[in-house]
């Protein structure tokens, strides 16, 4: 039996491009980790909406979800330098 998380999931274009920026601003040490969690939660999110791309919407709430509270300032930080605006997908910075 496939692994449903081992089945790609398409990424809306500028979602993935603000993806990766965010990753590339993580420390080195732990950016394959973060990836990872971020990546499968984000895809874990579409397909329980029965979906089949991943939008903005979806990368915020997977970030969010799985960014430790000691690192959730720079995420914010990255997300607004990107012109991602958290907040109207419900989320804050406290």
């Amino acid at each position: 039996m496939t692994d449903p998380d081992r089945i790609p999931m398409k990424w809306e274009e500028e979602t993935e491009r603000k993806f990766n920026i965010v990753l590339e601003q993580i420390p080195a040490l732990i950016r394959g980790v973060a990836e990872t969690l971020v990546s499968k939660k984000a895809v874990r999110i579409v397909r329980e909406d029965n979906r089949q791309l991943v939008e903005e919407k979806d990368m915020v709430a997977a970030f969010f979800s799985e960014t430790p509270a000691g690192f959730r300032k720079d995420m914010i930080r990255s997300l607004e330098e990107l012109g991602v605006d958290y907040k109207a997908y419900g989320f804050n910075a406290d």
